[in-house]
């Protein structure tokens, strides 16, 4: 069921979102060649308790037999893998490398959830032209966020820029409504037809976040449960916001 936010929980979600977005502010001065993925999840998670959230995923339960609770405070994804990379001692952060961090920080009872994708020291022109159309294909989709318009508006924009931009994006995996929980409806894919689904009404909450695949979209999952890479080895990368409905434009709660 889709939540309608009233006045005081959208007030708290801009509060946690906020803290989302100097989260990121701090992270990325983090990022550097010869740091491991492990500790810069430790960095993250140091950061989001100093700003006063708790990082909502460590110990986030899928639901799903045999996957393990998750057990870090972000997913972080390098190069080949698109979302959920469990950060790692031994996954040491190269120059050249393109790193993903999703995280969702929890606030009064309330969620924020953003990720972004960082270019490590001297990425190829291919890598950074991903990164931008990721980022793109969002503000494509967000032009739709708005009454008057369905959920299928805004995943067919972002699937067909990315598309018009000669990259794949992920389809297994979505955005969604967000708020009390973590993921809530609607679903957002990030391809689909548009004048389909639910229709957007002021006081939601939702978050959009293209996940574009450098080739194929074909994906295999790692062992651990969690880990998403691209089949074909191919650079991947992640941009999302928390972003509310209005009367009238989206309004972005992740970006300051």
């Amino acid at each position: 069921m889709v939540t309608i936010k009233s006045k005081k929980e959208i007030e708290l979600m801009e509060d946690v979102c906020k803290i989302v977005a100097l989260f990121y502010e701090q992270l990325e001065k983090k990022i550097r060649p010869g740091i491991s993925t492990y500790e810069l999840d430790q960095e993250a998670e140091k950061i989001m308790r100093d700003l006063g959230a708790i990082p909502a995923q460590i110990g986030y339960d899928p639901g799903v037999k045999g996957v393990p609770k998750y057990p870090s405070a972000t997913c972080i994804s390098v190069n080949d893998e698109i979302i959920h990379g469990i950060p790692h001692k031994n996954h040491i952060i190269k120059d050249g490398d393109i790193v993903s961090v999703d995280t969702v920080c929890l606030k009064n009872g309330f969620h924020g959830d953003a990720a972004r994708t960082f270019i490590v020291g001297n990425a190829d022109k291919e890598a950074k032209r991903l990164v931008d159309v990721t980022k793109n294909a969002f503000f494509e989709g967000i032009k739709y966020a708005k009454p008057g318009f369905r959920i299928g508006d805004i995943s067919h924009a972002v699937g067909e820029y990315v598309k018009s931009q000669g990259f794949s994006v992920l389809r297994e995996f979505q955005g969604h409504g967000i708020g009390r929980e973590m993921h809530e409806d609607p679903g957002i894919p990030n391809y689909g037809k548009a004048g389909k689904g639910i229709r957007i009404e002021p006081g939601m909450t939702l978050c959009i976040e293209p996940m574009v695949i450098q080739g194929k979209p074909n994906i295999w999952q790692a062992d651990d449960g969690w880990t998403i890479l691209t089949e074909d080895g191919s650079l991947s990368a992640h941009y999302e916001n928390t972003i509310l409905i209005t009367e009238n434009e989206p309004k972005i709660l992740t970006i300051i």
